[in-house]
């Protein structure tokens, strides 16, 4: 385990960012967040440091004395083949020179289209987008560092986020604001399909357990998510909570959305390779996880009740 004053380096300060230096601030870590203006909310006790980790020097130079390196940047999806092979990189490299943990938040790309079959570690890759081909490269990448001794890696899986700051999400901006004022909800493709959904806090407290955890390292691991229920089923908690009905805006394809001016030009010919996630069902088993680590996902119940608090001080 870990001493509590050591450094974990975070590079990339969206919600995933922020959940972590918060969870490990109250942990009584010492968090650096690394984006490259230097600038953005960070929480109260986190050193916030811009860098263009682009450059190797500079990721190096970041994450000296770091104990624990965590990658949760972010690219637009046009960017991806550029960037995120010369991020992968930097990582490692920085990891392999100052003897840190490497801990990689990923998403669910590479499975492809799984046709209900509920996703599990063991379940082979089988990406049927360019983005899901290049993240089961990157994958691949980062645990052959980790296999050949370079630096130890581990990497945490999550589907779709949702959550305090989780903004850019199908359970997101399109969802909570509306509700909130009581304006149509926007939700994509089949909603009484099952769909598993991730919730922030438990994901950053999660990635830290598997920073923590040897027996985690140079594996891949689906974070825990609630037991799957469909997304009409969440939207029918959601007016629970609220105590009124809320009106649906169905979005059946990303050219409809395109036309309907939600999504631009660019997102929509990124996107629309990835919209089978919300025409199957989409079901995560992060059973192996929690039998590991003990660790469960907040019930959804409670986990939209404090999404939805969030939203209303926002």
């Amino acid at each position: 385990m870990h001493t509590a004053k050591e450094l974990h380096v975070i590079f990339g300060t969206g919600p995933v960012g922020f959940s972590l230096a918060e969870e490990l601030l109250a942990r009584g870590k010492q968090v650096r967040l690394v984006n490259r203006s230097g600038k953005g909310a960070v929480p109260r006790g986190a050193e916030l440091v811009a860098g263009d980790i682009s450059s190797l020097a500079v990721a190096r130079e970041l994450s000296e004395g770091a104990a624990v390196i965590y990658n949760a940047t972010h690219a637009p999806y046009e960017q991806w083949p550029e960037v995120l092979p010369r991020l992968q990189e930097n990582m490692i490299e920085s990891a392999a020179t100052h003897g840190a943990t490497l801990v990689v938040i990923d998403n669910l790309y590479l499975y492809g289209e799984t046709h209900g079959q509920p996703m599990t570690e063991a379940m082979a890759h089988r990406a049927t987008s360019r983005k899901g081909r290049l993240r089961a490269e990157l994958m691949w990448g980062y645990l052959q560092a980790h296999q050949v001794g370079k630096a130890r890696v581990v990497i945490g899986r999550a589907a779709d986020f949702f959550g305090p700051r989780a903004l850019n999400s199908s359970l997101g901006q399109y969802v909570f604001p509306a509700a909130l004022s009581q304006q149509p909800v926007l939700v994509l493709g089949n909603i009484d399909l099952p769909h598993s959904y991730s919730y922030m806090p438990d994901i950053a407290r999660s990635l830290i357990i598997l920073g923590e955890r040897n027996e985690a390292h140079g594996k891949e691991w689906l974070l825990p998510v609630a037991p799957v229920i469909s997304t009409r089923e969440v939207i029918q908690l959601i007016e629970q909570e609220l105590g009124y009905p809320l009106h649906l805006f169905s979005v059946p394809s990303v050219g409809f959305a395109h036309e309907q001016g939600i999504f631009d030009q660019a997102f929509a010919e990124e996107y629309s390779e990835l919209f089978y996630q919300y025409t199957e069902p989409q079901i995560v088993d992060s059973s192996a996880f929690e039998q590991a680590f003990g660790l469960h996902a907040t019930p959804l119940k409670e986990a939209l009740a404090t999404t939805i608090c969030w939203y209303q001080t926002r």
